[in-house]
């Protein structure tokens, strides 16, 4: 039998596959139930220090070959998340806790917040391609995410995760400034917009946001291969996964964890146990005995 256990920035993960940030995870018991349908680990909802209402609707439109979202970053604030980790933490398995900001202070007041209330690890967003003054804003000045990174390593215990954004002229110049990070998550959405013919207007109230599922998989892959060849930093590729093929795809080019978000919401929660299962058989009939085997194997 294949193992298909990994380890990333020491955290023992049973198997590959995270939920992403940004869907059921704003709530204790959607994430306990995520885990206990096979997920490893589950990424918070990106939290601030404060409450954000986000966008009004329409926030989410479904097009072909994925999602695009414009939520705005809607969460309860730092403050009152402790219940809801508390929760989630009940399932016995790791949770991540996705942070954002506009500066350095909020990033560590948020991301100590986290810390305390028991997250394995932190996920940076630097990569939200919708919200002014944050996300892709702050993500996109190397200075900036250096400062940031930079900060948090002088204060906080936990490994980081930095979610770098495909949205920018030179994500190699952001994975540089970023290189105190403990791994890489590649990518968050791509910039995208869709228009209602018949209302002659964009089908958003925010008339762009983020692109999200199988549309973005290659690029996805893509950032992942030349980041890994590039830094050989660990790395967790997200973007489109939804079947054992694509999952592995991604481990060949450099991913030693994942995680998946649309596809939870095109073919449920199941779809862990699916993946899993069709990872293991794979292994088993090409020969590898682990996952840490395939990990860049495509990589030249």
């Amino acid at each position: 039998m294949a193992n298909i256990d990994t380890i990333i920035t020491g955290i023992r993960l049973a198997n590959p596959l995270m939920l992403a940030s940004g869907i059921l995870d704003e709530n204790g018991y959607t994430m306990k139930k995520i885990l206990e349908a096979g997920a490893s680990a589950v990424v918070t909802k990106s939290i601030g220090r404060v409450e954000r209402t986000g966008y009004r609707p329409p926030i989410i439109a479904e097009i072909p070959g994925g999602l695009l979202n414009a939520v705005g970053l809607a969460n309860p604030g730092i403050d009152n998340f402790d219940h809801e980790v508390e929760i989630a933490l009940q399932a016995g398995k790791p949770i991540i806790g996705s942070i954002f900001g506009g500066t350095p202070d909020d990033f560590l007041y948020v991301g100590k917040k986290m810390e305390q209330y028991g997250a394995s690890a932190l996920e940076l967003n630097l990569s939200c391609p919708h919200v002014l003054g944050v996300g892709s804003e702050v993500g996109s000045d190397p200075e900036l995410v250096e400062e940031i990174i930079g900060e948090l390593k002088k204060k906080i215990k936990i490994p980081l995760w930095a979610k770098l954004s495909p949205n920018v002229t030179d994500i190699l110049k952001i994975a540089e400034a970023a290189q105190k990070a403990d791994a890489f998550v590649l990518i968050n959405t791509v910039r995208g917009m869709a228009i209602d013919i018949y209302a002659r207007r964009p089908v958003l109230s925010n008339a762009y946001g983020g692109l999200s599922g199988r549309a973005i998989k290659n690029v996805g892959i893509r950032y992942v291969y030349q980041i890994r060849k590039e830094t050989g930093k660990p790395i967790i590729g997200v973007g489109g996964i939804e079947t054992h093929e694509d999952a592995i795809e991604y481990i060949m080019a450099g991913a030693t964890a994942l995680e998946i978000g649309t596809g939870v919401y095109s073919r449920g929660k199941g779809i862990f146990s699916e993946i899993n299962k069709g990872l293991s058989s794979f292994m088993e009939s090409e020969g590898f005995s682990s996952i840490n085997d395939m990990v860049g194997v495509a990589v030249q």
